[in-house]
């Protein structure tokens, strides 16, 4: 029994340790590690400005300008402009003390020091606007692209169904503009591809707010409300580019009849097994998201039979300048009836990696079919 009770508070004194942790990482990185760092990194230019003094022709000018980098990437604001302070006196007691050499180079090499101070500096400062420091703000970043990869991944299916998603971002950015959002719940799967205004980084940070905000609402409310109430989420926002478009897919893994709405967003394709042909589902298109009030978003109904199959898309794959939009969905289509004798797998990259607006434009496809 005691031991027992020893091991519980041990529990406990590890929870609430962690839950520290956790709630202050900013707070234990600034009142210790911080300003240990910065000494070291002060010690670190004392001594090598003796070495250099010492050594002149082993160690160069120059070899204080690491410990005007890492200053820059590991300190606030505050401590870094100590440190840099006596980066620069020591440089300059060096500059000063090589007259012997040509003095002009010295004044050229302070300049270029000065210079990475600066640039150090705004980087910081920027850090500290988000409330991070050191490399806490790339890390972050980083999670948040891994949440909203991991927020388009599809649920597993059963055997007689298949989905593929891809999405591909302008210019190779890590954010994208377009993202995915899915939910399988009761042998029913949701789909929400969304657009939002913008491309690339720029984008980013709102695909991931409302990707998080959609992904609570899809299938937790009835199929018929979910355009709805992202429109009123969005409308809350109040943001200067606010708006978005999206097509909301609902499918019955059971007797294969889906549902789908539009808001703003290119028409769904449709492979037919029976005929052996691609076509445009056509349905009436709801108004974009984010612009107006208590709007309606009608739905299409249809049954998927064995061998068919929904494409999803947005504007980014068919989409280019000067060119009609009706090109842009006929070369899509033409890319798809070419690789159906392929099957489906695949094709969702596919349809991103040949979009004629290339690189300069956020693409995302989604392709569900049954076998």
């Amino acid at each position: 029994m005691e031991v027992h009770s020893e091991v519980l508070a041990r529990r406990r004194l590890t929870t609430r340790l962690q839950r520290y942790l956790r709630s202050h990482p900013t707070a234990i990185w600034t009142r210790a590690v911080q300003p240990t760092t910065a000494a070291l990194l002060c010690g670190g230019v004392l001594v090598t400005t003796v070495a250099m003094g010492a050594w002149p022709d082993v160690l160069p000018f120059s070899s204080l300008i690491p410990f005007a980098v890492l200053a820059g990437l590991l300190l606030r604001p505050g401590l870094l402009a100590v440190v840099d302070a006596v980066i620069m006196a020591c440089a300059t007691v060096v500059a000063l003390a090589r007259t012997d050499g040509d003095l002009l180079v010295y004044l050229n090499a302070l300049v270029v020091l000065a210079v990475v101070m600066v640039i150090m500096f705004t980087v910081a400062t920027s850090r500290a606007r988000l409330g991070v420091q050191g490399t806490l703000g790339e890390t972050m970043l980083v999670d948040l692209r891994d949440r909203l990869r991991t927020q388009g991944e599809l649920p597993d299916l059963p055997r007689e169904w298949g989905a593929e998603q891809c999405v591909l971002s302008a210019y190779g950015d890590s954010f994208s503009g377009d993202f995915v959002v899915t939910s399988k719940t009761d042998g029913y799967l949701e789909i929400a591809l969304v657009d939002v205004s913008g491309k690339g980084v720029a984008a980013g940070t709102r695909s991931l707010l409302l990707s998080g905000a959609f992904g609570g609402l899809l299938g937790s409310m009835p199929v018929d409300r979910f355009l709805p109430a992202a429109n009123a989420y969005l409308l809350r926002q109040q943001w200067d580019e606010g708006f978005a478009t999206a097509v909301h897919a609902f499918v019955d893994l059971e007797t294969g009849a889906f549902s789908i709405g539009s808001a703003g967003h290119p028409p769904v394709a449709r492979f037919s097994a029976g005929s052996g042909r691609w076509q445009m589902l056509e349905a009436v298109e709801g108004p974009v998201l984010g612009v107006n009030e208590g709007v309606g978003f009608p739905r299409t109904t249809g049954l998927l039979q064995r061998g068919d199959a929904l494409l999803l898309y947005t504007d980014g794959v068919i989409e280019t300048r000067n060119r009609a939009l009706g090109d842009g969905i006929d070369r899509m289509l033409g890319t798809a009836e070419r690789m159906i004798t392929r099957g489906f797998e695949g094709m969702a990259e596919r349809m991103c990696v040949s979009a004629r607006a290339g690189e300069t434009d956020d693409r995302a496809a989604v392709i569900v079919w049954r076998r």
